[in-house]
């Protein structure tokens, strides 16, 4: 009889298998991104992101960030920088995936504000020409498509597009991206 059961627990165990358990609610997570901005030279356009996520209910989260980027804007033989530190909060939705989360797409929908700096201040030029844009507070949304990779239950492989609408700015209002990150769910 000992064997029958035994053999019932393999056989049943065998059977159903058990799924790790991601994206459980109020799971936290840290995720470090950086990518590229469009321009000229893609490794003077960049940008470091620093999130913290929130897991909600059915694949969805809240995020909020701290942001970096850098890009150059030429004028004669010289590039002028322009700098830009924000903060973004918002929620993702998820869209679509696997049953055991290995793989998911998800959507975010983000509001952010922050300073952006242009020639680190500086509004003359090295040819004597005036910049009329200058340092300036802005504020805007912005729109975020993932591609989420699990690489094991704790660590994930984040590739993305987004795109930023911006205002306050003297420069360009909409500001496209693609980049890479991990996140570690704690």
């Amino acid at each position: 009889m000992k064997k029958l059961i035994y053999t019932l627990m393999l056989i049943l165990a065998g059977i159903l298998t058990a799924y790790p358990q991601r994206m459980l609610p109020g799971k936290k997570g840290l995720e470090i991104n950086a990518g590229i901005l469009p321009g000229d030279a893609p490794k003077s356009n960049y940008y470091l992101n620093g999130t913290m996520t929130v897991n909600g209910k059915n694949g969805n989260y809240q995020l909020w960030a701290l942001e970096y980027s850098r890009q150059h804007f030429h004028y004669k033989d010289h590039s002028i920088p322009q700098e830009t530190y924000s903060a973004e909060a918002g929620y993702s939705f998820f869209i679509l995936g696997d049953i055991s989360r290995n793989i998911a797409l998800n959507t975010s929908v983000t509001a952010l504000a922050g300073y952006e700096s242009i020639n680190k201040g500086e509004t003359n030029l090295f040819d004597g020409a005036e910049l009329l844009s200058g340092d300036n507070f802005i504020y805007g949304g912005g729109l975020r498509l993932s591609l989420e990779i699990y690489l094991s239950d704790y660590l994930v492989l984040v590739l993305q597009a987004r795109l930023k609408a911006l205002w306050g700015t003297d420069l360009e209002r909409l500001r496209p991206s693609t980049g890479a990150g991990l996140r570690f769910n704690l």
